[in-house]
């Protein structure tokens, strides 16, 4: 049973509620990040966010939370479409991942519509907004 996650937030992600609110909303990360937390417990699920631009960073995230947590939630930002190394991570660490978009990818550049981190997902989930990672929490919680 999933009792602990971790959100993990890519690129450009620190900006949201500045960046392209058309596509991305008007919501912060500081008050989307309370949500997930508030749907997380609401779930009865422990839940640690991380953001970072580098894809380091969240290749060691990803590595560490192997032994941390019983699920991941990532939205890898544009790392999504070309990022094998942290395709390979979330292969290697073998606890459920879940991909999310706000955006719907498939209604926008075409580069965004190929992910090479889907494969190695139990699924993903974007279009929805902020919801998307809502839905994803919940996913998580069922598993």
């Amino acid at each position: 049973m999933i009792k602990k996650i971790l959100v993990i937030h890519g690129p450009n992600l620190n900006l949201l509620g500045e960046r392209e609110p058309g596509i991305y909303g008007d919501m912060s990360i500081d008050v989307l990040n309370s949500n997930i937390v508030d749907r997380a417990k609401a779930q009865g699920l422990e839940c640690e966010i991380f953001q970072s631009n580098h894809e380091g960073a969240i290749i060691d995230k990803l590595h560490s939370a192997r032994k941390e947590f019983d699920g991941v939630i990532i939205n890898a930002g544009a790392y999504t479409h070309y990022s094998y190394a942290i395709r390979d991570a979330i292969a290697a660490i073998k606890i459920p991942c879940i991909e999310v978009h706000i955006s719907n990818v498939f209604a926008r550049d075409e580069f965004r519509s190929k992910s090479v981190i889907g494969p190695v997902c139990r699924g993903s989930i974007s279009g929805f907004g902020f919801e998307s990672y809502y839905l994803a929490v919940q996913a998580l919680a069922e598993m």
